[in-house]
């Protein structure tokens, strides 16, 4: 007889159905502790520790001890091998068997040769399927190997996540044994647990909540976890629930499979390629398992990894790539920054990585994937649209602090006007285990509902890498079109945007940059690695410059292509978003410190190898070589060696009126000419006559008074700025009562993110940091150069010293700084308060700038109390202006008339070690009447940061000056000289320009060089079909809308044999 309905109270039936499911209460008598039948322990175990990362074929050879459940190994970043050999009872047969492994860090399961799961209990993966049914043939004994880093998913902070590593932490086995693993209670867990869900998310108001509640509760009624045979009668009441679907209008769910993965942050670069192994190879058992599951791969250097550390497992991904189960996506070489990598190195991510895709798997990536990264420059939608892409997914913005972003689906408009479809994934996460709650949370969170019903759910663990488990596919699947919640399918990221683009019509449109609204103490952060990574742009664009020239003039010539790859993809690797931006593990910093050791030690090589060949077969003296990398005339004083090891200077003018990227000779070594541009060589040098000489500096009451006859400096006798004056005008920059070059400290204690973030509160603990009288002194007696300088007490334990210095004919003036600093949480800037007013002030970005407001009118303003900026910011009124330079700095802001250039910080997490020690750097001022367009200082700010280069030259420089190329609009820059990757006998060059005023211009680029045919090309150096230039006088007519950047590639002449 049935038992008679009762009333139920909706606590107490809820917590019944979740006391039936829990792993921690009543698991002698719940469905829960039925999870597992018979179990026994393995036969035996043995293990060595190592601290090297062996390969799997050296590590068997190794000498293994015995061990057992409970023992401890470590320290950590060692790794434990066991060798695991087990016995399976006969008892067992036609049931599913699998290892039962528990152990801190992260586990590799090695079977015949072969990675074939990751194990690791933070990523709830800890159970290894030896046989879904045991046959009656099958084999009773085997050995595996099981790979154990000791490190977990996020590293091994000590106390948290954060923290610096512990580099004690002991890890343990706790359990290692064979059990029966039962199916059917594992999927009446999963109906439990969602039914659960869907009542506590859709509440007590809801009818279709007491639906699920009940239908639970009634699976409880009828299920007996001792007797197996009453399991069919609960799955069926699931299944009719579960099968109860919903209306067309549904919003649907594009489910994909994911595991972000850091290419190195809270551990090293080599343990990253680990990680991928154990993530991948656990990704790919569910692929063979569930044909329909679709997991989308970034990061073409993660892939290069694998490739050649695990080409087993390599060969297989590509074989699931084939089935269209293992998406590659994002199209760059890593998730990099979204803000301080120069526009150059961004085309470079997407043409390494999308070459890399096309190469490895037969297409490239049409969708363009950053998830975690911090910020979003402007120009992105414009390299994108370069390279082919025009799609982008990202949901970092999400955390911002101040204002919540109005969009989860949009279109992106670019500095230039370019358009790319992006959409955030409304969960507002990249790591969904695919619970209900994360379901209903993705369809209220949206917030562009009746524009767009399609949203993206990226499940699996991540950041530290582990992916998707059967669980989570177990419960998607269930979900896949039921009552009362939004359809859910298995999906790719290409089926997810074509159903946005599909219905886009009613979507709306944000223009300009994605500023995210936290983590901005990123963009000072180890400064150390913020000025590798300018200094190696530079090598590498002046590498590429000489060696394209080189290849041009000299048949010999073989132009380094492959030794440029492995530099540019070292400096790519760093560009990580969590290794440039400071935001690492002391380990990290190092090897990134070391990556561009690599890069500056080879690319030196590489620029005198190109200087050797360009002086080739010329008669004339030995002596220098002095380059102009830059596209345009420069005189400028330069220190060139004498013998003996001192130095002179020398002033260096450009030959002829429009020569770029100049080559010059220099027979004496110690006085030099500097060229005009591309390519342009002078043959001798000339002494400065004394008509250019300027008065030296004068000292008065302790201050100190610089002018070259364009401006005129006064410093005071602790070194502060109290006047900076445009001679022809008058004109005063400096505000009045105030005194520039004032530096300031700041207390800097974030809420948790150390090293990510300052807070808008750091900005009330201001301290000037205030200098001893009597400590300026003069440096260089005038003539071609004079300087002053000074010493600082910043703190007990940090000092600085300056010299400011202004060179004849020179439009700024430089601050050449030396630190040696030893802080904890404190931020120095330095400020220059202007006698300008304006709302806005402009700051360069990639190929181009942008301005934000000078005020904090509206919580947008206010959140942008610290932005970044490359080479240059400026503040104008009309007419007249003040633009602050810099060679390595990337934090800035603009507050009212004062402006204020990050320097240093000292966080403590993750790296305790961050930023201590002894740094060199150097800012300039220069005041401009007109704008800062007309009065040229975007080109200062290239100058500062590409120097003359004087590279002695082994054989007779060229005799005649030369040019390579030169352009007719001081708006258009000429960014990037380099070889084809591909073209006629390697005998291409391509050229990106791009429009740097924010303006329609037309120009005339003048060539020198044998030149057969130019085309236009795309980002990805693909010719376009309409592109053919037609070369008229050694000119190409180009036009340009504003920031527009355009790619030529030109095809050489045959050399002359």
């Amino acid at each position: 007889m049935a038992a008679a309905p009762a009333l139920k109270h909706w606590r107490t039936t809820l917590e019944r159905v979740e006391k039936f499911v829990s792993p921690l209460y009543f698991t002698d008598c719940n469905l829960r502790g039925r999870l597992f039948g018979a179990s026994c322990p393995v036969a035996a175990l043995s293990s060595f520790l190592t601290p090297e990362r062996l390969p799997y074929q050296e590590a068997v050879q190794r000498d293994f001890r015995p061990a057992q459940v409970g023992d401890s190994f470590g320290p950590t970043w060692w790794t434990c091998w066991f060798r695991v050999e087990l016995t399976i009872p006969e008892a067992w047969v036609g049931q599913e068997v699998h290892l039962c492994w528990e152990s801190d860090g992260e586990g590799l399961v090695w079977r015949d040769g072969e990675p074939v799961q990751g194990l690791t209990k933070e990523g709830e993966k800890t159970s290894y399927v030896l046989t879904d049914k045991l046959g009656e043939r099958d084999p009773r004994s085997l050995t595996l190997y099981v790979e154990v880093a000791c490190s977990g998913l996020l590293g091994a902070g000590k106390g948290s996540m954060i923290a610096a590593p512990d580099p004690e932490k002991m890890f343990q086995l706790s359990r290692a044994e064979l059990a029966v693993f039962h199916r059917d209670v594992h999927m009446l867990l999963v109906d439990l647990e969602l039914l659960l869900g869907i009542a506590k998310g859709l509440g007590k108001d809801n009818q279709r909540s007491f639906q699920a509640l009940y239908t639970a509760n009634q699976m409880v009624n009828v299920c007996d976890p001792a007797q197996p045979e009453t399991f069919p009668v609960a799955q069926a009441l699931a299944s009719r629930f579960f099968g109860q679907h919903g209306g067309e209008s549904q919003h649907t769910i594009h489910a994909t499979g994911h595991c972000h993965i850091d290419t190195a942050w809270l551990w090293p670069f080599k343990e990253t390629v680990r990680k991928c192994a154990r993530s991948w190879v656990t990704a790919l058992q569910l692929m063979e398992r569930n044909p329909e599951f679709i997991f989308a791969c970034s990061q073409a250097q993660q892939l290069e990894w694998v490739k050649s550390r695990y080409p087993g497992l390599y060969s297989r991904l590509q074989e699931f790539a084939c089935r269209g189960q293992f998406v590659p996506v994002g199209g760059t070489w890593v998730e990099m920054d979204g803000n301080l990598p120069s526009g150059e190195a961004m085309v470079r991510q997407f043409l390494q990585g999308q070459n890399f895709f096309l190469q490895e798997f037969g297409k490239m990536c049409s969708e363009f994937w950053l998830p975690d990264t911090f910020g979003y420059s402007a120009q992105l939608p414009q390299i994108m649209h370069g390279c082919g892409i025009r799609r982008f997914l990202t949901q970092k913005l999400s955390w911002n602090l101040v204002n919540s972003f109005p969009h989860h689906t949009f279109f992106w408009e670019g500095l230039d006007g370019s358009r790319v479809l992006v959409h955030f994934p409304p969960g507002d996460s990249y790591g969904m285990q695919g619970s209900v709650e994360e379901v209903l949370k993705t369809v209220a969170n949206n917030r562009d509902k009746g524009r767009a019903n399609h949203s993206a759910f990226l499940f699996g663990f991540g950041d530290g890498g582990g992916g998707p488990t059967q669980t989570m596919l177990d419960r998607l699947k269930r979900l896949s079109n039921t009552d009362g919640l939004p359809r859910v399918q298995l999906s790719s990221p290409r089926q997810l945007f074509s159903a946005l683009e599909s219905d886009s019509e009613q979507l709306c449109t944000w223009v300009g940059e994605l500023f995210l609204e936290l983590h901005n103490g990123t963009y000072t952060t180890h400064a150390q690695i913020k000025k590798g990574n300018r200094e190696c742009e530079r090598i590498l664009h002046d590498v590429e410059l000489l060696s394209s020239l080189a290849l041009a003039r000299s048949a010999q010539f073989l132009y380094p292509a492959a030794q440029l790859q492995h530099l540019w993809r070292l400096l790519l690797l760093n560009q990580f978003h969590d290794v440039v931006t400071g935001s690492c593990i002391q380990m990290v910093a190092e090897e990134a410190m070391c990556h561009y050791e690599d890069i500056r030690s080879h690319g030196n090589t590489l620029l005198s190898a190109a200087a050797a060949a360009l002086c080739a077969g010329e008669p004339g003296p030995e002596g220098l070589l002095i380059i102009n990398t830059l596209p345009w005339k420069r005189t400028e004083v330069m220190a060139l060696p004498k013998p003996g090891g001192a130095h002179s200077l020398g002033l260096t003018p450009s030959p002829g009126d429009s020569a770029q990227h100049g080559l010059c000779s220099c027979s004496s070594p110690h006085l030099a000419a500097a060229p005009a541009a591309p390519a342009a060589c002078v043959r001798s040098t000339r002494a400065p006559t004394d008509s250019a000489s300027r008065p030296p500096p004068t000292k008065t009451d302790g201050s100190v008074t610089l002018d070259n006859g364009i401006i005129r400096v006064k410093l005071d006798p602790t070194g502060r700025l109290t006047s900076l004056v445009l001679v022809a005008s008058g004109r005063e920059a400096i505000a009045e009562g105030a005194v520039g070059n004032q530096f300031v400290l700041f207390d800097d204690v974030p809420l948790y993110w150390d090293a990510w973030d300052v807070m808008d509160y750091h900005l009330e603990t201001r301290k000037p940091v205030l200098g001893q009288a009597g400590t300026l002194a003069v440096g260089t007696e005038g003539g071609l150069r004079g300087s002053a300088w000074f010493l600082l007490q910043i703190s007990p334990n940090s000092r600085l010293s300056q010299e400011v210095v202004l060179d004849i004919g020179c439009p700024y003036v430089r601050f050449h700084t030396e630190v040696h600093w030893h802080e904890a949480h404190k931020f120095l800037k330095v400020e220059f308060p202007a006698r300008v007013r304006s709302s806005q002030a402009t700051y360069e970005i990639q190929f181009g700038h942008l301005q934000r407001p000078t005020h904090y009118n509206t919580s947008w303003d206010w959140a942008r109390f610290e932005v970044w900026a490359h080479r240059w910011m400026d503040l104008s009124e009309h007419g007249f202006g003040l633009a602050l330079l810099n060679d390595c700095k990337y934090g800035a802001s603009v507050r009212g008339s004062i402006l204020s250039l990050s320097l240093l910080r000292a966080p403590k997490a993750p790296d305790a070690t961050a930023d201590t020690g002894r740094h060199e750097f150097t800012y300039a001022l220069m005041l401009h009447k007109g704008s800062f367009q007309d009065a040229g200082v975007i080109q200062a700010a290239y100058s500062l940061n590409f120097p003359l280069l004087a590279l002695p030259a082994p054989s007779p420089a060229p005799a005649t000056a030369w040019s390579a190329f030169s352009v007719s609009s001081p708006a258009v820059v000429l960014e990037t000289v380099k070889q084809a990757e591909s073209g006629p006998q390697r005998r291409s060059l391509v050229l990106r320009l791009y429009e740097a005023h924010g303006s329609h211009v037309d120009c005339w680029l003048h060539l020198s060089l044998p030149v057969q045919e130019a085309i236009l090309c795309d980002l990805l150096e693909r010719p376009d079909p309409a592109g053919h230039l037609t070369l008229r006088d050694n000119r190409l007519k180009l036009t340009f809308s504003p920031f527009q950047v355009l790619s030529l590639l030109l095809v050489l002449q045959p050399p002359p044999h």
